[in-house]
């Protein structure tokens, strides 16, 4: 079952049960959560009038006894002290109360005190506290998302929040999927190894009642990974339709905005990106940019036909059927016109910030050797009056990154130059970088150069030639699924917590990237479930990453490394 499935069967069935008119309370992070399954028109039609945050409530004193009020919550101390108070003067009928997680026994000895005036109906666990962005694909959206960079006792408590609400979010996946899974992680990693004892501590020993399903004959697979392994991949220009806008533009749980873009009609200032609600959308994400231009030419002359066969109107009839039919034309209308907007855009973004120059040399860097032609054409862009302060900083890291052994002398020159032509340039960021995901903190084999296996399959790639040069990059991801598929996953690099251990593949596998995933792994995790292997792989993250929020936790994390009396 897909994560957008479970969450959608959650939601509706917290909603269809309660019949009459309705108000949805939401709080900050369920509202994603709801959001990105159930759009407004799906709302109306199971009779919810309004949606309201928790925090604004509390503020309002008007009476709304008609109105059933259906809370879905995360089960925070601060959320049910709100409660507490709502539930203190009651402004609705009936009070719905859901948790998207488990909720400890003193919340609920807290919550039957307060309901004095016995307003309160229900109360009920629903397991779905994460972002089900597409089906295989969830976020946590997790504050501070920096911190991960950084040891733990830089600054503990938000550390240890941190560890919390991954840990909460995972527990919640299994038991939306009504599995128990073993867990492995990422050997170098401190943070995955502390989430992943964690996770094995609330699923096998303080809530393991809650976690006993039926036993499978091989337990599904929980590998926590982090960031800093692959850090290359979130540094990237990305050239397929979804990835792309959010590397260009951005995407917040499935939605874009687009006001600062010029003068837009009202409608078109946000629109939504949602594979569940929009096919041409689900058909092309995963494509290439230059194909995605043809196929939007196909949906313009598709509306084109529709729209020229509405404007011969002659009799009563036909007007009543395109009454009819109007709705669906509104629709498709909206469509056609996200989609020429957002690729127009980004052709627009393209040209000004020279990016096709710009990302074939990020390719190169990323996926083949020769460093005397790298430091050539980075040397070359860094000179280029057209190129952008972020572009250039961007390519220094990923040189750094590649070569950070081989030329020092080298790196220095580029190090230099960067901070003499770029104003913004934040001084030892590509230092910072080295410092915390260099290749001594690696685990895995990044750019295919230690394993045999890789350096073989480079090498016939190269011989063989790349279909296009600027989608030739593979994340770590990619050979990460390949050994679980292959059975090769070695136990030293990511070890197993507790007495567990796997015999023979698991049927499914979530992979947890501590940091943040790209919506290039996502690609590459839909394009390895369609290929049939018999393993469903899902993919989550704390963020959902692109270059931009990739260097602003960085810096985050750079100022308070810089600020912290401990020595990192």
């Amino acid at each position: 079952m897909s994560l957008t499935s479970s969450v959608r069967e959650y939601v509706n069935r917290i909603l269809q049960d309660i019949s009459g008119m309705k108000v949805l309370i939401l709080d900050s992070q369920t509202v994603s959560i709801v959001s990105v399954v159930y759009s407004q028109s799906d709302l109306l039609q199971k009779e919810v009038f309004l949606v309201e945050l928790v925090d604004s409530i509390s503020k309002s004193k008007e009476s709304m006894s008609h109105l059933k009020a259906i809370y879905f919550l995360r089960p925070t101390s601060e959320n049910i002290q709100q409660l507490r108070r709502q539930l203190a003067n009651p402004r609705f009928g009936e009070y719905h109360l859901f948790f998207s997680n488990i909720m400890k026994d003193t919340q609920i000895h807290i919550l039957a005190d307060s309901d004095e005036q016995e307003v309160v109906q229900q109360v009920q666990e629903f397991y779905a506290d994460f972002v089900a962005i597409d089906p295989y694909h969830f976020t946590l959206h997790v504050p501070s998302n920096y911190i991960y960079i950084l040891p733990a006792m830089v600054d503990p408590s938000t550390s240890q929040r941190f560890c919390d609400r991954v840990v909460d979010g995972l527990a919640a996946v299994f038991l939306g999927l009504k599995r128990r899974p073993v867990i492995r992680y990422q050997r170098t990693s401190d943070i995955a190894k502390r989430i992943a004892q964690e996770a094995s501590k609330l699923m096998y020993q303080e809530e393991s009642g809650l976690f006993d399903f039926r036993r499978m004959e091989i337990s599904p697979l929980l590998l926590v990974i982090d960031r800093r392994d692959d850090p290359v991949t979130p540094l990237l220009n990305q050239w397929t339709y979804q990835a792309m806008v959010h590397e260009l533009i951005g995407i917040e749980d499935n939605k874009v905005d687009l006001k600062s873009i010029g003068k837009l009609p009202k409608d078109q200032e946000e629109v939504v990106l949602s594979s569940e609600q929009d096919s041409f959308f689900k058909a092309n994400m995963y494509e290439n940019f230059g194909d995605i231009g043809m196929n939007i030419k196909r949906l313009v002359d598709e509306f084109q036909l529709v729209a020229k066969s509405n404007q011969n109107i002659q009799t009563v009839e036909d007007m009543a059927k395109f009454v009819d039919n109007y709705p669906e034309y509104r629709k498709m209308h909206g469509n056609v016109t996200k989609h020429v907007t957002l690729v127009t855009e980004m052709s627009k973004i393209v040209e000004e910030r020279k990016l096709m120059q710009v990302s074939q040399t990020e390719q190169e860097l990323a996926c083949n050797g020769g460093q005397g032609a790298a430091f050539e054409a980075v040397t070359n862009l860094l000179n280029n009056e057209s190129i952008s302060d972020v572009d250039r900083l961007r390519l220094v890291m990923l040189y750094a990154l590649r070569y950070e052994k081989d030329s020092p002398v080298q790196l220095m020159q580029l190090f230099n130059k960067l901070a003499s032509r770029s104003a913004k340039y934040k001084p030892g960021l590509v230092q910072f970088l080295l410092k915390q995901a260099g290749v001594d903190k690696r685990t895995g084999d990044l750019y295919g150069n230690r394993d045999l296996m890789n350096i073989a399959r480079n090498m016939a790639r190269g011989l063989k030639g790349v279909e296009n040069v600027y989608t030739q990059h593979q994340p770590l991801l990619f050979q990460v699924m390949e050994s679980i598929v292959k059975g090769r996953l070695r136990d030293v690099d990511y070890p197993f917590v507790g007495n567990h251990f796997q015999q023979g593949r698991p049927q499914e596998v979530v992979i947890f990237i501590v940091g943040g995933t790209t919506y290039e792994e996502s690609r590459s995790v839909a394009l390895q479930n369609a290929s049939n292997t018999g393993i469903r792989f899902i993919l989550g993250g704390s963020s959902v990453l692109n270059s931009k929020r990739f260097l602003r936790d960085l810096e985050e994390a750079q100022r308070v490394a810089r600020s912290s009396t401990s020595v990192i």
